[in-house]
């Protein structure tokens, strides 16, 4: 492959943050004065119409922001009825592949982006946080980055396959992908490329759990991004569940090993209902991402959108939920029979006590 003179694509930070339990996206579509889009994402590659968002996020354009002392972005904010937000920040870039490789390097271990991206945030949601349900004191974060390269063309006006970009730069994009400025090891590199996807011989999609590779023109590696940012919601959903359900087990576990009175075992039951609670409450979450986008099991996207939450985490945290959730469900019962017995203990008490008092003013009367 001819070097070319210069590289050419964007720069995306996707800083996520959980928010809230719920957004009301039609009372912020009030407020911004933004309507529903038709259909969205909008698949480049084959798909049904009904596969797309059941209830788009909503889009706030933030503008041109200045960001590091001297980069220019695109900002905007978008909303997930979920309860996540977010900041996206975008920048073109025409450049060589070692300074592609170093701006890469240099957002991904950015510690600015994060505060920078939350002052946006909380700027617009005084405006709009009347459309937030139950919103967090405190927010847990995500933020992944994606690089799209625009489609090489050699000297005869052929453009670059995706085969002979991985065979040539294959070292480059795994150290975008790790965000790495050194070269990584043979081994990395054949790790990393490992999880890369392609649909027609000059595109590909090279994922990581921290950042993706995207060679294709921008208005198709649009819906893929789109994607990439959903399985990141995804992951802090399941994220904030893990944290909670750990502080939960917890504290149950220290109330079990206490020595319960009879009045503690009738606090059970009322314990019992708040971890179960909570199980509904995750149960329904599950429901409302699993159903957010719809897929079918065979296209392309779903293909992508699997290996994407396998790559990012989204898989592993959901199989620590559920596990957690298991325990919870064995708790849960532990803590109704035992309050049961408790309530069990208690009626058959009362019972033995009206005897003794209905013996007792039995003989009263006889005497």
């Amino acid at each position: 492959m001819q070097q070319p003179s210069e590289l050419t694509g964007t720069f995306r930070g996707l800083l996520l943050f959980d928010v809230a339990e719920s957004i009301d996206l039609g009372a912020l579509h009030r407020i911004l004065g933004t309507h529903p889009s038709r259909r969205e994402p909008a698949f480049r590659h084959p798909a049904p119409e009904y596969v797309r968002f059941e209830r788009p996020p909503v889009v706030e354009q933030v503008g041109t922001r200045q960001v590091r002392s001297s980069e220019q972005v695109e900002i905007r904010i978008r909303y997930f009825e979920y309860g996540v937000a977010s900041v996206e920040m975008q920048m073109s870039f025409r450049t060589s592949w070692n300074e592609l490789t170093s701006l890469a390097s240099r957002w991904i271990a950015s510690s600015e982006l994060e505060g920078f991206a939350m002052s946006l945030l909380r700027e617009s949601l005084a405006r709009t946080g009347s459309t937030l349900g139950k919103p967090y004191r405190e927010w847990i974060s995500e933020d992944y980055y994606v690089v799209q390269l625009d489609p090489i063309r050699t000297g005869d006006g052929s453009v670059v396959t995706a085969e002979q970009l991985v065979r040539e730069r294959g070292g480059e994009i795994a150290q975008i992908v790790r965000g790495e400025e050194a070269p990584l090891s043979p081994t990395e590199c054949r790790e990393v490329l490992q999880s890369t996807m392609s649909y027609y011989p000059t595109d590909l999609l090279v994922l990581g759990w921290v950042g993706a590779f995207i060679y294709d023109i921008r208005e198709a590696a649009a819906p893929t991004i789109d994607l990439l940012e959903y399985a990141n919601t995804q992951l802090l959903e399941f994220r904030y569940y893990d944290d909670v359900l750990t502080d939960v087990l917890a504290d149950v576990y220290k109330r079990l090993e206490k020595r319960h009175t009879m009045w503690g075992r009738w606090k059970l039951a009322r314990e019992a209902e708040s971890l179960n609670t909570i199980r509904l409450d995750y149960q329904e979450l599950v429901e409302r991402t699993d159903t957010a986008i719809k897929f079918l099991s065979d296209m392309f996207y779903a293909r992508m959108y699997r290996l994407a939450a396998a790559r990012i985490g989204v898989s592993d945290y959901r199989n620590l939920v559920t596990d957690k959730l298991t325990t919870a469900r064995d708790l849960y019962d532990s803590m109704i029979n035992e309050f049961h017995q408790g309530r069990a203990f208690f009626l058959e008490l009362s019972v033995v006590v009206i005897l003794l008092i209905e013996i007792a003013f039995l003989f009263i009367r006889k005497n």
